[in-house]
């Protein structure tokens, strides 16, 4: 039985700003404090709670009634004065209303659907990988990871996406999930030209013919979600579907090039590149941390939680706890995690377009596989310091054909 009010605990303090440059570029000494202090602690700095802990983020991220999204799955609560922002439907929400959402964007995306781009999506990283071998050397994040993302994607979302505007504005995005630092303000003023092209570039009349984009209008136009919302639910599938997947992408093959072994097992197994990304998202998870809001006092593991409070969930520490995971720190290509790791969530709000993630790296993976004899690093990676992804901004490779 839950212990009495009267007898729970204060969450003690851990006095680490998880959201210094520093920190965000190489988390994972704060990721081990934070698993080892306590099951919950209290970042005096922001006035919020984090959990580290495998048990602990599952337990939360299923239960809504107690934690809830709906003040916004960053640091800020959206509902208050001064930090107010229209939510979206398809994150910032707890059921009925999301289940509503969530229904129709999961009959949207649908496992035919997701299979029928699989052609398209092998042809364009056939094509990715044979420009990577005439290179020779350069840069997986650009030439390979965003190029291939953004050339795929836009086809399937149905949403032009131009490089300068994309990064800008996922790099505001995701900058807005945590306090007004100098990453926050240095972000938005990198994005505020690109803020028009953003809006425009999702309206009912810029959707490309057959795309999922389309497909979410036509729902709004057959009654099946709310007037207005499907260029939110667009806005927030493009948002969660470009920068995750090319920070998930890069991050797998950073890790292809320093591990010798596990670039051998893909070679002479290239199915396994179902399950790389899986691996790479646990062992260097792109969506570093998500908040709930308790929705009153309440407790969580013998501690008290006020009401109202932000609890901030920290998913990179989550996939490397010791607790869950053998031998945590190995990056294994052979490990069986899909839906088990925590990058890309659990209940009612796990990512609704993994499988299409998981499709567009398993071709471009496995293009490499079969074509590329060695791929090694160059130099070290260089990570782009942001206060919710993590995320390689330039990969030095070197590439020999088979």
């Amino acid at each position: 039985m839950p212990a009495a009010q009267s007898d729970l605990l204060e969450p003690p303090e851990l006095g680490i700003d998880p959201y210094a440059t520093e920190i965000v570029t190489d988390p994972y000494d704060f990721h081990r404090s934070l698993r080892e202090t306590a099951p919950i602690v209290r970042i005096g700095k922001y006035g919020v709670y984090a959990v580290g802990r495998y048990e602990g983020v599952r337990q939360i991220l299923q239960d809504y009634a107690r934690f809830s999204s709906a003040g916004g799955v960053g640091i800020q609560d959206i509902r208050k004065p001064g930090k107010f922002r229209i939510p979206s439907r398809l994150v910032d929400a707890d059921p009925p209303g999301h289940t509503e959402v969530r229904t129709v964007m999961t009959k949207i995306l649908n496992p035919v659907l997701i299979r029928s781009w699989r052609e398209l999506f092998e042809r364009e990283a056939g094509i990715c990988v044979e420009r990577i071998l005439d290179m020779r050397d350069f840069d997986g994040i650009e030439h390979l990871a965003e190029h291939y993302i953004l050339t795929v994607f836009q086809q399937a979302v149905g949403v032009v996406l131009p490089r300068a505007e994309v990064l800008a504005i996922g790099e505001m995005r995701f900058n807005q999930s945590g306090p007004e630092n100098d990453l926050y303000r240095r972000a938005m003023e990198k994005a505020e030209p690109y803020l028009e092209w953003f809006d425009s570039s999702c309206e009912r009349s810029a959707v490309l013919p057959g795309s999922i984009g389309e497909k979410i209008y036509e729902a709004e136009e057959r009654g099946e979600i709310e007037p207005g919302v499907a260029n939110s639910l667009l806005r927030t599938f493009v948002g969660g579907g470009t920068d995750s997947t090319i920070s998930g992408l890069g991050s797998a093959l950073n890790l292809l090039a320093t591990h010798a072994d596990q670039w051998q097992l893909l070679q002479a197994e290239p199915a396994r590149a179902k399950n790389v990304l899986d691996e790479a998202v646990r062992y260097e998870s792109p969506f570093q941390v998500i908040y709930r809001t308790t929705n009153e006092e309440t407790e969580f593991e013998g501690y008290r939680i006020p009401a109202q409070s932000k609890v901030g969930l920290w998913l990179g520490a989550s996939n490397r706890d010791p607790e869950q995971w053998p031998e945590p720190e190995k990056f294994d290509i052979t490990r069986q995690i899909a839906g088990v790791h925590m990058g890309f969530g659990t209940g009612k709000h796990f990512c609704i377009g993994q499988m299409l993630a998981k499709l567009e790296s398993e071709c471009l993976l496995a293009a490499l596989a079969t074509r590329v004899k060695s791929i090694e690093r160059t130099a070290a990676p260089v990570y782009r310091p942001m206060n919710q992804m993590r995320a390689i901004n330039n990969l030095p490779l070197r590439v020999t054909p088979k």
